[in-house]
Formats: C-alpha cells, structure tokens, sequence
C-alpha cells in the first residue's frame, strides 16, 4: 500500500555556514581567519549533494516522491503510505522515526567514510533494491523501542534515543524523582533515560565517566547496561547528584521495566525542560507544578536493515 517516498535531508555544515554569514565567501574568510580548513566543509558539502543525486535518480520507481528538510520533520504529517528514506547522519534517523509513525524508515549513509552510519544500513548505490525489498515485502525490520514523556498537562514527547530532564542552562535542575516506591528530592545537572537504540550514544559518556572516577579512586565501575533496539525496558541516570540539607543521592541509575513508569516533578519555578535525542528545540516545558511520567511507548519505530 506504499506508494510515496518522502526523503528526508539535512542542511550540510557548509550551508548553515553560509545561512549564518548571508555568502560562501564570508563564511570561508570567518573559518580560514580562525585557523580551521574551509576545503573539508567544501569536500563534505561535494559528497552529500552528489549521495543525495544518486539516491533521487537510483529511486525514481514510478512512485510520488516528497523531499523535506529536517527542520520540517516535527511538523509534517506522515501518511501510512508513506516510505521514509532519511539521508543523512545517524541523528537524522533518530530525528525522523519518532515522528514517523510506524512507517518502514531506509536509512541511507551519503558519505561511509565520514559517518559511522550505526542506523545507516544502506548506501546510495544499495538504497533502490532496499526500497524494493520494502515495497516487495521482504525486507528485515527491526522495531526499535522508543522512550515517552508525559506531562499532567497531556503534552508529550517521544525519543528514539534518549530523554533528557532538567534546565534548559548549566544551573543544577531540582526536582522530586519516583522509581517504584522510592521517592527522593534531588539537584543534578539532570536526568538521562535512554533506549536501547541510544545506549551506545550519550548514555555511554556517563558510564565512561564513572569508571574513569572509579579508576581514580581505585574502585571498580561495575558492569554497564546492555540493551538490544527492541529491548522494552529504559535505563535512566542521573548526572552529577548533589548531595545537601534538600537533595539525596540515593537513586542515581536504574531500569525503567516493561510496563513501569519513572515519575519525576519539577522543582524549578523556571528554566526546566524536556528534550530528546539531543535536539533543544524541540523541547516540553518543565517548570514548577509539572510531573513528567517516563516510559516505554506503546509505538516502536520500524528500521529496515
């Protein structure tokens, strides 16, 4: 029943330069002045046009065929006739899938030697027989499990990487966290739930911190979580916990199981906030009288490999 593919693409490092100063030429003089090498932003800019080209003629199948610009992915309505074919970093799948539904997303990696590509199975010579594999019928798809947020006032915020609580700036965030039966006020410098899909990403730095301090104080960090893309549980961390007369640290890392919920009120009469894999703007206000319920969302994002 797909007969539209909607290719979702990204604003090169090179373009955002020269939104930033109105021309190419200003934005070479702003990076050579400062001692940074113009001709790689050039070379990146070169092998993502001619990867996006290749995938456009490699695609043209007879179906109608839609470009959308990632700043336009939180506000685009995707169709259950849709095929997502994001182009792009691996962020830029993580971006697309929780607003696609779940439509079959083909990840396609304009540049392997540049990008690690995890999410970017496909590239632009082997992007026409995945879609064909897609539209065919028999393409493998592994249903990713994404995190939700949701507010008492019924806003809510999907990831397909990771959730992050706390202030929208450096300040410590403060706030009352609820794991089962355990209730604790806290002040961090936030909350991080992630995925099973996003453990390997941001999550990792914090355990990589923790067995580095571990390491200096001649401690042992323990065991690190491991979770495979359809993992239905969470795991939450929180960053930095400061101990004082107001805030414990007592709950500081955890699983967030099939079916549970991790329920965290804000404390902060301004500046709180909820955003996910990474991206600020988009974000859920969290301020004073606000109680976010974390899960597992009952929607999976569907990525063929």
């Amino acid at each position: 029943m797909l007969d539209k593919l909607v290719i979702v693409t990204r604003k090169t490092r090179l373009e955002e330069l020269t939104e930033r100063f109105n021309s190419r030429g200003q934005a070479k003089f702003w990076i050579e002045r400062s001692g940074g090498d113009f001709s790689d932003y050039v070379r990146e800019d070169d092998a993502y046009r001619r990867s996006l080209d290749g995938v456009r003629r490699g695609l043209d199948l007879g179906l109608k065929v839609q470009s959308l610009e990632r700043g336009l992915v939180p506000t685009f309505l995707f169709t259950d006739r849709d095929l997502v074919v994001p182009v792009g970093q691996d962020g830029l799948v993580a971006n697309t899938a929780k607003y696609a539904g779940a439509q079959p997303i083909v990840g396609v990696n304009p540049d392997p030697a540049r990008f690690d590509g995890v999410l970017l199975p496909f590239t632009p010579d082997s992007a026409r027989p995945a879609v064909e594999g897609v539209l065919a019928g028999r393409a493998r798809v592994r249903e990713v499990t994404l995190a939700e947020a949701a507010l008492n006032d019924g806003q809510t915020l999907l990831a397909f990487n990771d959730l992050f609580v706390g202030a929208r700036t450096h300040v410590s965030a403060r706030y009352r966290l609820k794991v089962g039966r355990a209730t604790e006020n806290q002040s961090s410098s936030g909350l991080l739930v992630s995925t099973g899909a996003g453990s390997t990403g941001w999550l990792s730095s914090v355990f990589n911190m923790a067995a580095g301090l571990a390491a200096f104080t001649g401690g042992t960090a323990g065991k690190r979580p491991s979770l495979s893309w359809e993992d239905p549980r969470l795991v939450f961390a929180v960053r930095e916990p400061f101990v004082s007369r107001h805030s414990q640290a007592g709950i500081v890392a955890g699983w967030i199981e099939k079916g549970a919920e991790l329920v965290v009120e804000s404390l902060m009469p301004t500046g709180g906030a909820i955003f996910s894999d990474g991206i600020e703007a988009d974000f859920l206000p969290f301020d004073s009288g606000r109680i976010a319920r974390i899960r597992a969302a009952n929607r999976r994002a569907r990525l063929v490999v």
